[in-house]
Protein backbone atom coordinates (compact mmCIF):
# COMPACT_ATOMS: atom_id res chain seq x y z
CA UNK A 1 0.00 0.00 0.00
CA UNK A 2 1.13 3.54 -0.68
CA UNK A 3 2.42 5.70 2.19
CA UNK A 4 0.17 8.32 3.78
CA UNK A 5 2.03 11.16 2.16
CA UNK A 6 1.89 9.51 -1.29
CA UNK A 7 -1.88 9.09 -0.96
CA UNK A 8 -2.24 12.72 0.15
CA UNK A 9 -0.06 14.04 -2.67
CA UNK A 10 -2.17 12.24 -5.28
CA UNK A 11 -5.44 13.63 -3.94
CA UNK A 12 -7.62 15.79 -6.18
CA UNK A 13 -8.61 18.54 -3.77
CA UNK A 14 -11.52 20.90 -4.27
CA UNK A 15 -11.01 24.64 -4.15
CA UNK A 16 -11.54 25.67 -0.52
CA UNK A 17 -14.13 28.22 -1.68
CA UNK A 18 -16.33 25.32 -2.81
CA UNK A 19 -15.86 23.50 0.50
CA UNK A 20 -16.89 26.66 2.35
CA UNK A 21 -19.94 27.25 0.18
CA UNK A 22 -21.04 23.67 0.82
CA UNK A 23 -21.51 24.53 4.51
CA UNK A 24 -23.00 27.96 3.91
CA UNK A 25 -19.93 30.20 4.27
CA UNK A 26 -19.74 33.00 1.75
CA UNK A 27 -16.45 34.09 0.16
CA UNK A 28 -16.52 37.45 1.96
CA UNK A 29 -15.94 35.56 5.25
CA UNK A 30 -12.85 33.71 3.98
CA UNK A 31 -9.19 34.65 4.15
CA UNK A 32 -7.39 32.44 1.64
CA UNK A 33 -4.06 30.69 2.19
CA UNK A 34 -3.73 29.45 -1.37
CA UNK A 35 -6.38 27.30 -3.06
CA UNK A 36 -6.87 24.68 -0.36
CA UNK A 37 -6.71 26.46 3.01
CA UNK A 38 -8.65 29.38 4.41
CA UNK A 39 -9.40 31.13 7.65
CA UNK A 40 -13.02 31.82 8.55
CA UNK A 41 -14.22 34.95 10.31
CA UNK A 42 -14.94 33.75 13.86
CA UNK A 43 -17.67 36.41 14.29
CA UNK A 44 -19.97 34.19 12.19
CA UNK A 45 -20.72 32.37 15.46
CA UNK A 46 -22.44 35.47 16.83
CA UNK A 47 -24.29 36.08 13.57
CA UNK A 48 -25.72 32.55 13.79
CA UNK A 49 -26.37 32.50 17.54
CA UNK A 50 -30.09 31.81 17.03
CA UNK A 51 -29.37 28.81 14.82
CA UNK A 52 -29.83 25.39 16.43
CA UNK A 53 -26.61 23.56 17.30
CA UNK A 54 -25.68 20.24 15.75
CA UNK A 55 -24.74 17.09 17.69
CA UNK A 56 -21.26 16.49 19.13
CA UNK A 57 -19.56 13.12 18.66
CA UNK A 58 -16.32 12.75 20.64
CA UNK A 59 -13.66 10.32 19.44
CA UNK A 60 -11.20 9.13 22.09
CA UNK A 61 -9.09 6.00 22.61
CA UNK A 62 -7.55 3.51 24.97
CA UNK A 63 -4.10 4.36 26.36
CA UNK A 64 -1.80 4.86 23.35
CA UNK A 65 0.90 2.35 22.50
CA UNK A 66 3.72 2.07 19.95
CA UNK A 67 1.31 -0.10 17.93
CA UNK A 68 -0.91 2.89 17.22
CA UNK A 69 -4.65 3.27 17.76
CA UNK A 70 -5.58 5.49 14.78
CA UNK A 71 -7.80 7.94 16.66
CA UNK A 72 -7.41 10.81 14.19
CA UNK A 73 -7.79 8.41 11.26
CA UNK A 74 -11.09 7.14 12.62
CA UNK A 75 -12.28 10.68 13.40
CA UNK A 76 -11.70 11.63 9.76
CA UNK A 77 -13.18 8.40 8.42
CA UNK A 78 -16.28 8.73 10.59
CA UNK A 79 -16.89 12.25 9.30
CA UNK A 80 -16.57 10.99 5.73
CA UNK A 81 -18.92 8.07 6.42
CA UNK A 82 -21.59 10.35 7.91
CA UNK A 83 -21.46 12.49 4.78
CA UNK A 84 -21.77 9.38 2.62
CA UNK A 85 -24.97 8.61 4.54
CA UNK A 86 -26.34 12.04 3.65
CA UNK A 87 -25.63 13.64 7.02
CA UNK A 88 -24.12 17.12 7.08
CA UNK A 89 -20.97 16.67 9.14
CA UNK A 90 -17.87 18.72 9.96
CA UNK A 91 -14.68 17.40 11.53
CA UNK A 92 -12.85 19.36 14.25
CA UNK A 93 -9.20 18.52 14.94
CA UNK A 94 -6.16 20.02 16.64
CA UNK A 95 -3.24 21.51 14.74
CA UNK A 96 -0.16 19.24 14.78
CA UNK A 97 2.87 20.45 16.74
CA UNK A 98 6.29 20.38 15.09
CA UNK A 99 7.61 18.64 18.21
CA UNK A 100 6.11 15.20 17.52
CA UNK A 101 6.20 15.69 13.73
CA UNK A 102 10.02 15.77 13.85
CA UNK A 103 10.30 13.71 17.01
CA UNK A 104 8.73 10.33 17.71
CA UNK A 105 5.11 10.32 16.57
CA UNK A 106 5.31 11.82 13.09
CA UNK A 107 2.40 13.58 11.36
CA UNK A 108 -1.07 13.98 12.79
CA UNK A 109 -3.44 14.43 9.86
CA UNK A 110 -4.98 10.95 9.85
CA UNK A 111 -3.73 8.10 7.72
CA UNK A 112 -4.31 5.96 4.66
CA UNK A 113 -7.52 6.96 2.89
CA UNK A 114 -8.87 8.86 5.92
CA UNK A 115 -6.76 12.01 5.94
CA UNK A 116 -7.15 15.77 6.02
CA UNK A 117 -5.35 17.60 3.23
CA UNK A 118 -3.11 19.32 2.24
CA UNK A 119 -1.32 16.96 4.59
CA UNK A 120 2.18 18.47 4.34
CA UNK A 121 0.95 22.00 5.08
CA UNK A 122 -1.18 20.87 8.02
CA UNK A 123 1.75 19.00 9.60
CA UNK A 124 4.25 21.82 9.08
CA UNK A 125 3.67 25.59 9.38
CA UNK A 126 0.00 25.44 8.27
CA UNK A 127 -1.41 28.97 8.60
CA UNK A 128 1.11 30.07 11.22
CA UNK A 129 -1.17 29.83 14.27
CA UNK A 130 1.27 27.98 16.51
CA UNK A 131 4.05 30.40 15.54
CA UNK A 132 1.75 33.30 16.51
CA UNK A 133 1.03 31.68 19.86
CA UNK A 134 4.75 31.16 20.49
CA UNK A 135 5.52 34.76 19.54
CA UNK A 136 2.78 35.98 21.88
CA UNK A 137 4.14 33.89 24.74
CA UNK A 138 7.67 35.21 24.19
CA UNK A 139 6.56 38.82 23.79
CA UNK A 140 5.09 38.53 27.28
CA UNK A 141 8.39 37.09 28.58
CA UNK A 142 10.28 39.98 26.98
CA UNK A 143 7.91 42.59 28.46
CA UNK A 144 8.25 41.02 31.88
CA UNK A 145 12.07 40.97 31.83
CA UNK A 146 12.16 44.47 30.38
CA UNK A 147 9.98 45.75 33.21
CA UNK A 148 12.48 44.41 35.74
CA UNK A 149 15.43 45.84 33.78
CA UNK A 150 13.83 49.28 33.46
CA UNK A 151 13.45 49.81 37.22
CA UNK A 152 10.97 47.14 38.38
CA UNK A 153 8.14 49.48 39.37
CA UNK A 154 5.96 46.50 40.32
CA UNK A 155 8.63 45.21 42.73
CA UNK A 156 8.78 41.78 41.03
CA UNK A 157 10.90 39.14 42.73
CA UNK A 158 12.94 37.63 39.86
CA UNK A 159 13.22 34.40 41.86
CA UNK A 160 9.43 34.06 41.73
CA UNK A 161 8.82 34.45 38.01
CA UNK A 162 6.51 31.66 36.84
CA UNK A 163 6.28 32.60 33.16
CA UNK A 164 8.48 30.50 30.86
CA UNK A 165 9.49 30.97 27.25
CA UNK A 166 8.32 28.59 24.51
CA UNK A 167 9.27 27.01 21.20
CA UNK A 168 7.37 24.46 19.14
CA UNK A 169 10.10 21.85 19.07
CA UNK A 170 11.40 19.03 21.26
CA UNK A 171 14.61 20.37 22.81
CA UNK A 172 15.57 19.06 26.25
CA UNK A 173 18.58 21.43 26.42
CA UNK A 174 16.23 24.36 26.99
CA UNK A 175 14.16 22.98 29.85
CA UNK A 176 16.26 24.89 32.38
CA UNK A 177 18.49 27.81 31.45
CA UNK A 178 20.11 30.94 32.89
CA UNK A 179 19.64 34.12 30.85
CA UNK A 180 20.50 37.82 31.13
CA UNK A 181 24.24 37.10 31.21
CA UNK A 182 26.97 39.30 29.72
CA UNK A 183 26.73 42.48 31.75
CA UNK A 184 24.12 45.01 32.81
CA UNK A 185 23.05 46.04 29.31
CA UNK A 186 22.00 42.46 28.54
CA UNK A 187 19.37 42.24 31.26
CA UNK A 188 19.05 40.90 34.80
CA UNK A 189 20.50 37.38 35.19
CA UNK A 190 17.97 34.80 36.35
CA UNK A 191 16.98 31.16 36.02
CA UNK A 192 14.47 30.52 33.27
CA UNK A 193 13.32 27.72 30.98
CA UNK A 194 11.25 26.75 27.94
CA UNK A 195 8.03 24.79 27.48
CA UNK A 196 6.79 23.46 24.17
CA UNK A 197 4.40 26.02 22.64
CA UNK A 198 1.42 23.68 22.63
CA UNK A 199 1.70 23.28 26.42
CA UNK A 200 1.74 27.02 27.09
CA UNK A 201 -1.03 28.89 28.85
CA UNK A 202 -1.33 31.14 25.79
CA UNK A 203 -2.35 28.07 23.78
CA UNK A 204 -4.91 27.12 26.43
CA UNK A 205 -6.31 30.66 26.54
CA UNK A 206 -6.45 30.71 22.73
CA UNK A 207 -8.39 27.43 22.66
CA UNK A 208 -10.89 28.29 25.42
CA UNK A 209 -11.71 31.91 24.52
CA UNK A 210 -15.20 32.61 23.15
CA UNK A 211 -14.34 35.79 21.25
CA UNK A 212 -11.66 38.49 21.07
CA UNK A 213 -13.08 40.28 24.11
CA UNK A 214 -12.94 37.08 26.15
CA UNK A 215 -9.46 36.36 24.75
CA UNK A 216 -8.17 39.74 25.94
CA UNK A 217 -9.78 39.33 29.35
CA UNK A 218 -8.24 35.89 29.79
CA UNK A 219 -4.83 37.17 28.74
CA UNK A 220 -5.11 39.97 31.30
CA UNK A 221 -5.74 37.44 34.10
CA UNK A 222 -2.57 35.42 33.48
CA UNK A 223 -0.28 35.40 36.55
CA UNK A 224 3.37 35.69 35.48
CA UNK A 225 5.26 36.36 38.73
CA UNK A 226 5.04 37.46 42.35
CA UNK A 227 6.32 40.54 44.15
CA UNK A 228 8.74 40.50 47.06
CA UNK A 229 5.65 40.77 49.29
CA UNK A 230 4.10 37.69 47.66
CA UNK A 231 1.40 39.46 45.65
CA UNK A 232 0.61 38.06 42.18
CA UNK A 233 1.68 40.02 39.09
CA UNK A 234 -0.64 39.70 36.11
CA UNK A 235 -0.52 40.61 32.44
CA UNK A 236 -2.95 43.42 33.28
CA UNK A 237 -0.39 44.82 35.75
CA UNK A 238 2.15 44.86 32.90
CA UNK A 239 -0.42 46.53 30.57
CA UNK A 240 0.37 43.88 27.95
CA UNK A 241 -3.01 42.26 27.17
CA UNK A 242 -3.71 44.54 24.19
CA UNK A 243 -0.39 43.83 22.49
CA UNK A 244 -0.75 40.09 23.09
CA UNK A 245 -4.27 40.06 21.65
CA UNK A 246 -3.05 41.88 18.53
CA UNK A 247 -0.58 39.06 17.81
CA UNK A 248 -3.39 36.50 18.15
CA UNK A 249 -6.12 38.42 16.32
CA UNK A 250 -5.74 36.78 12.89
CA UNK A 251 -4.75 33.37 14.26
CA UNK A 252 -7.99 33.31 16.28
CA UNK A 253 -10.04 32.78 13.11
CA UNK A 254 -10.60 29.01 12.59
CA UNK A 255 -8.83 27.18 9.74
CA UNK A 256 -10.87 25.34 7.10
CA UNK A 257 -9.47 22.44 5.08
CA UNK A 258 -10.95 19.20 3.70
CA UNK A 259 -10.61 15.43 3.84
CA UNK A 260 -9.60 13.28 0.89
CA UNK A 261 -13.35 12.88 0.25
CA UNK A 262 -14.14 16.60 0.51
CA UNK A 263 -15.63 16.62 4.01
CA UNK A 264 -15.08 20.06 5.65
CA UNK A 265 -12.57 20.04 8.51
CA UNK A 266 -11.75 22.75 11.02
CA UNK A 267 -8.19 22.39 12.33
CA UNK A 268 -7.54 25.02 14.96
CA UNK A 269 -5.53 25.12 18.19
CA UNK A 270 -3.30 22.31 19.35
CA UNK A 271 -2.75 21.77 23.10
CA UNK A 272 -1.19 18.45 24.09
CA UNK A 273 -3.40 16.23 26.25
CA UNK A 274 -0.66 14.83 28.50
CA UNK A 275 0.59 18.26 29.64
CA UNK A 276 -2.30 20.53 28.58
CA UNK A 277 -6.06 20.10 28.01
CA UNK A 278 -5.82 18.35 24.63
CA UNK A 279 -8.76 19.77 22.64
CA UNK A 280 -9.14 21.92 19.53
CA UNK A 281 -10.32 25.50 19.92
CA UNK A 282 -13.71 26.18 21.45
CA UNK A 283 -14.47 28.82 18.80
CA UNK A 284 -13.98 26.34 15.92
CA UNK A 285 -16.18 23.76 17.66
CA UNK A 286 -18.88 26.37 18.27
CA UNK A 287 -18.73 27.47 14.64
CA UNK A 288 -18.95 23.88 13.40
CA UNK A 289 -22.01 23.27 15.60
CA UNK A 290 -23.80 26.15 13.85
CA UNK A 291 -22.92 24.89 10.37
CA UNK A 292 -23.39 21.11 10.63
CA UNK A 293 -25.85 18.54 11.91
CA UNK A 294 -22.99 16.42 13.29
CA UNK A 295 -19.60 17.57 14.57
CA UNK A 296 -16.97 14.85 14.93
CA UNK A 297 -14.13 15.94 17.18
CA UNK A 298 -11.33 14.23 19.05
CA UNK A 299 -9.54 14.61 22.36
CA UNK A 300 -5.83 13.85 22.61
CA UNK A 301 -4.24 10.57 23.79
CA UNK A 302 -6.34 8.13 25.85
CA UNK A 303 -9.73 8.79 27.43
CA UNK A 304 -8.10 9.10 30.86
CA UNK A 305 -6.47 12.33 29.66
CA UNK A 306 -8.06 13.93 26.60
CA UNK A 307 -11.66 12.82 27.14
CA UNK A 308 -11.64 13.64 30.85
CA UNK A 309 -10.37 17.15 30.07
CA UNK A 310 -12.81 17.55 27.18
CA UNK A 311 -15.69 16.80 29.56
CA UNK A 312 -14.54 18.54 32.73
CA UNK A 313 -12.81 21.58 31.19
CA UNK A 314 -13.88 22.30 27.60
CA UNK A 315 -17.52 21.21 27.91
CA UNK A 316 -17.86 23.03 31.22
CA UNK A 317 -16.39 26.29 29.92
CA UNK A 318 -18.10 26.11 26.52
CA UNK A 319 -21.49 24.72 27.54
CA UNK A 320 -21.07 21.72 25.20
CA UNK A 321 -23.02 18.50 25.71
CA UNK A 322 -21.67 15.53 23.71
CA UNK A 323 -24.17 12.93 22.47
CA UNK A 324 -21.97 9.86 22.15
CA UNK A 325 -18.35 8.80 22.59
CA UNK A 326 -16.44 6.67 20.09
CA UNK A 327 -13.70 4.75 21.89
CA UNK A 328 -10.94 3.61 19.52
CA UNK A 329 -9.02 0.41 20.17
CA UNK A 330 -7.01 -2.05 18.11
CA UNK A 331 -6.23 -5.72 18.61
CA UNK A 332 -2.52 -4.91 18.41
CA UNK A 333 -2.74 -2.25 21.11
CA UNK A 334 -4.79 -4.46 23.42
CA UNK A 335 -2.21 -7.24 23.09
CA UNK A 336 0.46 -4.71 24.02
CA UNK A 337 -1.50 -3.78 27.16
CA UNK A 338 -1.79 -7.50 27.89
CA UNK A 339 1.99 -7.87 28.01
CA UNK A 340 2.81 -9.03 24.46
CA UNK A 341 6.25 -8.15 23.09
CA UNK A 342 6.40 -5.68 20.22
CA UNK A 343 7.54 -8.46 17.87
CA UNK A 344 4.44 -10.55 18.74
CA UNK A 345 1.78 -7.95 17.99
CA UNK A 346 1.24 -9.19 14.44
CA UNK A 347 0.70 -12.78 15.59
CA UNK A 348 -2.51 -14.27 16.98
CA UNK A 349 -2.18 -14.16 20.75
CA UNK A 350 -5.42 -14.83 22.60
CA UNK A 351 -3.91 -14.85 26.09
CA UNK A 352 -2.38 -11.38 25.89
CA UNK A 353 -5.42 -10.00 24.04
CA UNK A 354 -7.79 -11.12 26.79
CA UNK A 355 -5.55 -9.59 29.44
CA UNK A 356 -5.30 -6.32 27.52
CA UNK A 357 -9.07 -5.94 27.17
CA UNK A 358 -9.03 -4.79 30.80
CA UNK A 359 -7.65 -1.47 29.56
CA UNK A 360 -10.56 -1.08 27.15
CA UNK A 361 -13.12 -1.99 29.81
CA UNK A 362 -11.65 0.54 32.22
CA UNK A 363 -12.09 3.36 29.71
CA UNK A 364 -15.67 2.27 29.00
CA UNK A 365 -16.46 2.36 32.73
CA UNK A 366 -14.96 5.83 33.01
CA UNK A 367 -16.96 7.29 30.12
CA UNK A 368 -20.16 5.89 31.60
CA UNK A 369 -19.46 7.97 34.72
CA UNK A 370 -20.31 11.01 32.60
CA UNK A 371 -23.66 9.41 31.64
CA UNK A 372 -22.55 9.06 28.03
CA UNK A 373 -23.12 6.12 25.66
CA UNK A 374 -20.06 4.45 24.10
CA UNK A 375 -19.41 2.87 20.72
CA UNK A 376 -16.16 0.92 20.56
CA UNK A 377 -14.44 1.28 17.18
CA UNK A 378 -12.00 -1.54 16.50
CA UNK A 379 -9.37 -0.16 14.14
CA UNK A 380 -8.74 -3.22 11.98
CA UNK A 381 -5.16 -4.11 10.98
CA UNK A 382 -4.27 -6.67 8.25
CA UNK A 383 -2.67 -8.96 10.86
CA UNK A 384 -5.83 -9.20 13.00
CA UNK A 385 -7.45 -12.62 12.92
CA UNK A 386 -11.21 -13.08 12.90
CA UNK A 387 -10.95 -14.96 16.20
CA UNK A 388 -9.24 -11.96 17.82
CA UNK A 389 -11.78 -9.51 16.44
CA UNK A 390 -14.62 -11.70 17.69
CA UNK A 391 -13.14 -11.83 21.19
CA UNK A 392 -13.03 -8.04 21.47
CA UNK A 393 -16.51 -7.72 20.01
CA UNK A 394 -17.96 -10.37 22.32
CA UNK A 395 -16.39 -8.78 25.40
CA UNK A 396 -17.98 -5.43 24.53
CA UNK A 397 -21.39 -7.00 23.93
CA UNK A 398 -21.21 -8.77 27.31
CA UNK A 399 -21.25 -5.41 29.06
CA UNK A 400 -23.88 -3.94 26.75
CA UNK A 401 -21.58 -1.77 24.67
CA UNK A 402 -21.98 -1.34 20.91
CA UNK A 403 -18.95 -2.27 18.81
CA UNK A 404 -18.08 -1.66 15.15
CA UNK A 405 -15.16 -2.64 12.92
CA UNK A 406 -13.45 0.30 11.24
CA UNK A 407 -11.58 -0.05 7.95
CA UNK A 408 -11.33 3.65 7.12
CA UNK A 409 -7.54 3.46 6.75
CA UNK A 410 -7.85 1.24 3.68
CA UNK A 411 -11.36 2.15 2.45
CA UNK A 412 -11.96 5.76 3.54
CA UNK A 413 -15.52 6.71 4.44
CA UNK A 414 -16.88 3.43 3.06
CA UNK A 415 -14.88 1.59 5.72
CA UNK A 416 -16.57 3.67 8.43
CA UNK A 417 -20.20 3.10 7.44
CA UNK A 418 -20.76 0.40 10.06
CA UNK A 419 -19.40 2.72 12.76
CA UNK A 420 -21.39 5.70 11.48
CA UNK A 421 -24.64 3.71 11.47
CA UNK A 422 -24.09 2.53 15.04
CA UNK A 423 -23.38 6.10 16.17
CA UNK A 424 -26.53 7.36 14.46
CA UNK A 425 -28.63 4.60 16.07
CA UNK A 426 -27.64 5.93 19.47
CA UNK A 427 -28.08 9.62 18.66
CA UNK A 428 -31.29 9.24 16.68
CA UNK A 429 -32.59 6.10 18.37
CA UNK A 430 -36.01 5.70 19.92
CA UNK A 431 -34.56 5.48 23.43
CA UNK A 432 -32.93 8.93 23.28
CA UNK A 433 -35.73 10.40 25.39
CA UNK A 434 -34.69 8.14 28.28
CA UNK A 435 -30.99 9.00 28.03
CA UNK A 436 -29.41 10.26 31.22
CA UNK A 437 -28.21 13.85 31.39
CA UNK A 438 -24.51 14.46 30.74
CA UNK A 439 -22.67 15.26 33.97
CA UNK A 440 -19.20 16.28 35.12
CA UNK A 441 -16.93 14.14 37.27
CA UNK A 442 -16.62 16.69 40.08
CA UNK A 443 -18.09 19.97 41.27
CA UNK A 444 -15.95 23.10 41.21
CA UNK A 445 -16.78 23.89 44.84
CA UNK A 446 -14.50 21.11 46.08
CA UNK A 447 -10.94 21.94 47.12
CA UNK A 448 -8.09 21.59 44.65
CA UNK A 449 -6.75 18.50 46.43
CA UNK A 450 -10.21 16.92 46.48
CA UNK A 451 -10.62 17.43 42.72
CA UNK A 452 -7.20 15.90 42.03
CA UNK A 453 -8.04 12.93 44.26
CA UNK A 454 -11.39 12.39 42.52
CA UNK A 455 -9.72 12.23 39.10
CA UNK A 456 -6.93 10.00 40.42
CA UNK A 457 -9.25 7.55 42.14
CA UNK A 458 -12.30 7.51 39.85
CA UNK A 459 -10.51 7.71 36.48
CA UNK A 460 -7.00 6.35 37.15
CA UNK A 461 -7.98 3.98 40.05
CA UNK A 462 -5.07 5.00 42.27
CA UNK A 463 -5.14 3.84 45.88
CA UNK A 464 -3.71 7.09 47.17
CA UNK A 465 -2.42 10.48 46.06
CA UNK A 466 0.79 11.88 47.48
CA UNK A 467 1.39 15.62 47.28
CA UNK A 468 4.97 16.82 47.47
CA UNK A 469 5.76 19.67 49.82
CA UNK A 470 6.00 22.01 46.84
CA UNK A 471 2.63 20.88 45.47
CA UNK A 472 0.93 21.36 48.83
CA UNK A 473 2.45 24.83 49.16
CA UNK A 474 1.32 25.67 45.61
CA UNK A 475 -2.24 24.61 46.39
CA UNK A 476 -2.39 26.50 49.70
CA UNK A 477 -1.13 29.64 47.96
CA UNK A 478 -3.58 29.42 45.06
CA UNK A 479 -6.56 28.76 47.30
CA UNK A 480 -5.61 31.74 49.49
CA UNK A 481 -5.55 33.85 46.30
CA UNK A 482 -9.15 32.86 45.53
CA UNK A 483 -8.57 30.23 42.83
CA UNK A 484 -10.08 27.24 44.65
CA UNK A 485 -13.06 26.88 42.27
CA UNK A 486 -11.11 26.13 39.07
CA UNK A 487 -11.15 22.77 37.27
CA UNK A 488 -7.98 20.67 37.24
CA UNK A 489 -5.85 19.82 34.20
CA UNK A 490 -3.77 16.73 35.00
CA UNK A 491 -0.29 16.46 33.45
CA UNK A 492 0.43 12.73 33.31
CA UNK A 493 2.01 10.11 31.10
CA UNK A 494 -0.31 9.04 28.29
CA UNK A 495 0.90 5.44 28.26
CA UNK A 496 -0.64 4.31 31.54
CA UNK A 497 -3.56 5.03 33.86
CA UNK A 498 -0.87 5.62 36.47
CA UNK A 499 2.03 8.09 36.52
CA UNK A 500 4.37 5.23 35.58
CA UNK A 501 4.48 4.77 31.77
CA UNK A 502 5.52 1.12 32.07
CA UNK A 503 2.47 0.13 34.17
CA UNK A 504 0.20 -1.08 31.36
CA UNK A 505 -3.26 -2.62 31.24
CA UNK A 506 -5.65 -1.57 34.01
CA UNK A 507 -3.53 -1.14 37.15
CA UNK A 508 -5.07 -0.55 40.57
CA UNK A 509 -3.80 0.17 44.04
CA UNK A 510 -0.88 2.33 42.94
CA UNK A 511 0.26 5.62 44.42
CA UNK A 512 -0.01 8.76 42.28
CA UNK A 513 2.52 11.50 43.03
CA UNK A 514 1.72 15.17 42.40
CA UNK A 515 5.05 16.97 42.43
CA UNK A 516 3.93 20.49 41.47
CA UNK A 517 0.75 22.47 40.79
CA UNK A 518 0.75 25.44 38.43
CA UNK A 519 -1.86 28.15 38.14
CA UNK A 520 -3.30 28.95 34.69
CA UNK A 521 -5.55 31.81 35.76
CA UNK A 522 -6.10 33.01 32.20
CA UNK A 523 -7.06 29.60 30.86
CA UNK A 524 -9.15 29.03 33.96
CA UNK A 525 -7.68 25.83 35.40
CA UNK A 526 -4.96 24.36 37.62
CA UNK A 527 -2.26 22.14 36.14
CA UNK A 528 -1.18 19.25 38.38
CA UNK A 529 2.16 17.77 37.29
CA UNK A 530 2.50 14.09 38.20
CA UNK A 531 5.37 11.63 38.06
CA UNK A 532 8.17 12.56 35.68
CA UNK A 533 6.04 14.33 33.05
CA UNK A 534 7.94 17.10 31.22
CA UNK A 535 6.49 20.27 29.67
CA UNK A 536 9.24 20.30 27.03
CA UNK A 537 9.81 16.85 25.47
CA UNK A 538 13.16 15.70 24.10
CA UNK A 539 13.93 14.00 20.81
CA UNK A 540 14.18 10.18 20.74
CA UNK A 541 17.34 8.30 19.84
CA UNK A 542 16.21 8.10 16.21
CA UNK A 543 13.95 11.12 15.56
CA UNK A 544 11.49 11.17 12.68
CA UNK A 545 13.48 14.16 11.38
CA UNK A 546 16.14 11.76 10.10
CA UNK A 547 13.64 10.27 7.63
CA UNK A 548 12.14 13.50 6.29
CA UNK A 549 13.45 15.00 3.05
CA UNK A 550 12.49 17.21 0.11
CA UNK A 551 13.56 16.69 -3.52
CA UNK A 552 14.61 19.25 -6.14
CA UNK A 553 11.00 19.81 -7.16
CA UNK A 554 9.92 20.55 -3.58
CA UNK A 555 8.20 17.20 -3.08
CA UNK A 556 8.34 16.09 0.58
CA UNK A 557 8.91 12.49 1.64
CA UNK A 558 9.09 10.65 4.95
CA UNK A 559 6.70 13.00 6.73
CA UNK A 560 4.36 10.14 7.57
Amino acid sequence: MKSDIEIAQEAKMKNIKDIAQGIGIEEENLNYFGKYKAKIDYSLVKEMENRKDGKVILVTAINPTPAGEGKTTITVGLGDALNQLGKKSIICLREPSLGPVFGLKGGAAGGGYAQVVPMEDINLHFTGDIHAIGATNNLLAAILDNHIYQGNELNIDSRKITWRRTLDMNDRQLRFIVNGLGGRTNGVPREDGFDITVASEIMAVFCLAKDIKDLKERLARIVVAYTYEGAPVTVKNLKAQGALAVLLKDAFNPNLVQTLEGTPAFIHGGPFANIAHGCNSLISTKLALKLADYVVTEAGFGADLGAEKFFDIKCRIGGIKPQVVVLVASVRALKHHGGADKEQLGQENIEHLQKGIANLNRHIENIHKYNLPVVVAINKFPTDTQKELNIVSDECKKIGVTVAISEVFTKGGEGGLELANEVLKIIEGKDKGRRQEFRYLYSLEKSIKEKIKIIAKKIYRSESVVFSKEASENIAQFESMGYKNLPVCMAKTQYSFSDNPSLLGAPEGFELTVRQVRLSAGAGFMVALTGKIMTLPGLPKVPTAEKIDVDDEGRISGLF
